[in-house]
């Protein structure tokens, strides 16, 4: 009956079943451009995915998976997500899929990425987190268009000193008063901490889900979220939680007023790897240099502590109506190399998220194009995302450019 479909259907979940194989007619179904087989019983990447002229979007996380047979990657292919499998190597065939764009791969058993994938230039966001790599690829850092990296917990990271550790906060003096939201790695509580007949503070609460998500361990995000220290950028970050009666893992946030929305919402399926704005969003150019010059800022501070956000989009930026932001969500966070010229590639590769964010504030700013002003802003757009990686400015040089701008 799913055949009867073929002349319309293009989206295909079949998420959460008991598959462990696809029908050799899949090709069938010629508009289909997107399919999810996420928590089922694969232990192959099916081949017959290769001849899915159409599809574009692959989603496979939480199988069995541990091999990648070359034949099952289709010619169109922009989003691959083999999210927490037993995957130990790629086919260097990977390589020809020019259109590749996502590669989402943490919480496998890979130790090395195929050379070939050098020639996906127009791969921006890659996840390698939670694996077996003990050095980085060489060529990675100089991948042109290469913006959002995920790669802790694997044993290449370099070993950090934890800074002196905030003090935790204990389960039990804290009042749960109901759930703000959910991602990848944990759900988010409103609470309040009552301390000694003082006034109850507001807080957020995260607790951890324990397991493996698109971006990596949650013991991950939680060393990054307490190794960024204060900025007047970044959520504040109160303590780790202890004391959970089922010994889940915390993370203890200062509460966000509701003067502050999120800035945008993910990429969509269509847009792939750019954030998606409401309809009809215009912002003022003082909104704008103020939300670019406190991105900057808290970029430049992570770099300086040594932390690479690996997420810098606008959908984990909290905004008021003036453009005061606030950056989150570690998840993706891992700590740079001792190695100066490697790191600073790094640095450089996530300037290009500012770029791209820049770019799409641009977009919807209000104002004269062509101006003068408009022109000083777009050049450093330009700048943030040229492919010639070791050309792009650090955080420090943006900073500064952006001190001489006017809105």
């Amino acid at each position: 009956e799913i055949f009867d479909l073929a002349d319309s259907l293009e989206v295909l979940n079949l998420s959460g079943n008991a598959l462990s194989s696809l029908p050799d007619d899949l090709p069938r179904l010629h508009k289909l451009r997107v399919l999810f087989c996420s928590d089922n019983p694969f232990v192959e990447l099916p081949a017959v995915l290769g001849r899915c002229q159409a599809l574009e979007m692959i989603g496979f996380k939480a199988n069995r998976i541990c091999h990648v047979p070359a034949d099952a990657l289709p010619p169109r292919l922009r989003w691959l997500i083999l999210t927490d499998n037993q995957i130990d190597a790629l086919p260097a065939e990977i390589g020809q899929c020019s259109q590749l764009q996502k590669l989402m791969l943490a919480g496998n058993q890979l130790s090395q990425l195929p050379s070939t994938l050098a020639n996906c230039r127009r791969l921006e966001l890659l996840r390698i987190s939670a694996n077996r790599f003990e050095s980085m690829p060489e060529w990675l850092p100089s991948m042109p268009r290469l913006t959002w990296l995920a790669c802790a917990g694997n044993p290449m990271e370099r070993v950090v000193v934890p800074p002196p550790a905030a003090a935790p906060v204990p389960w039990h003096a804290l009042v749960i008063d109901g759930l703000l939201g959910e991602g990848a790695s944990g759900r988010i509580y409103r609470a309040h901490w009552q301390r000694d007949g003082a006034a109850a503070v507001p807080l957020a609460v995260k607790l951890f889900k324990g397991e493996v998500t698109s971006d990596g361990w949650p013991q991950s995000e939680l060393a990054a979220s307490l190794a960024a220290g204060r900025h007047p950028n970044l959520i504040p970050v109160v303590g780790p939680l202890a004391g959970h009666p089922q010994g889940t893992a915390g993370l203890v946030m200062h509460f966000i007023p509701p003067t502050f929305k999120t800035l945008a919402g993910p990429p969509s399926l269509a847009s792939c790897t750019r954030d998606v704005y409401a309809a009809g969003t215009r912002f003022a150019p003082a909104t704008v240099a103020r939300i670019a010059r406190g991105v900057a800022a808290a970029g430049a501070h992570l770099h300086a502590r040594g932390i690479l956000h690996g997420d810098l989009y606008a959908h984990n930026l909290q905004c008021d109506a003036d453009g005061h932001c606030l950056l989150g969500d570690m998840g993706a966070g891992s700590f740079l190399p001792d190695d100066a010229a490697r790191s600073q590639a790094l640095q450089r590769l996530e300037v290009r998220a500012f770029g791209c964010l820049l770019e799409e504030l641009l977009q919807h700013a209000d104002g004269t194009r062509g101006s003068g002003t408009h022109q000083a802003w777009s050049a450093l757009r330009d700048d943030c995302l040229t492919e010639t990686v070791s050309a792009r400015p650090l955080y420090a040089e943006v900073v500064q450019r952006l001190q001489t701008l006017s809105p």
